[in-house]
């Protein structure tokens, strides 16, 4: 019964064991893929690439000044 469950992640290890262990290994580590330098490492090989979110669309904070 239990086993049932652990038969697709014992079927992705047994396929991809590099992919998986990198994967848990980030998700335990907490490992943001769009934080450097894993995000700079990740383009290079051509695997990712990222938008840039510091784009101003309107949305970011405006500065006034007040007399």
């Amino acid at each position: 019964m239990f086993l049932d469950e652990l038969q697709p992640v014992v079927k992705e290890l047994i396929q991809q064991p590099i992919a998986f262990f990198g994967g848990f290994a980030s998700g335990l580590l907490r490992l943001k893929l769009s934080d450097d330098p894993l995000k700079k490492w990740l383009e290079e090989q051509g695997l990712v690439s990222f938008k840039d979110n510091n784009q101003d669309n309107g949305n970011s904070p405006q500065s006034i000044s007040i007399d």
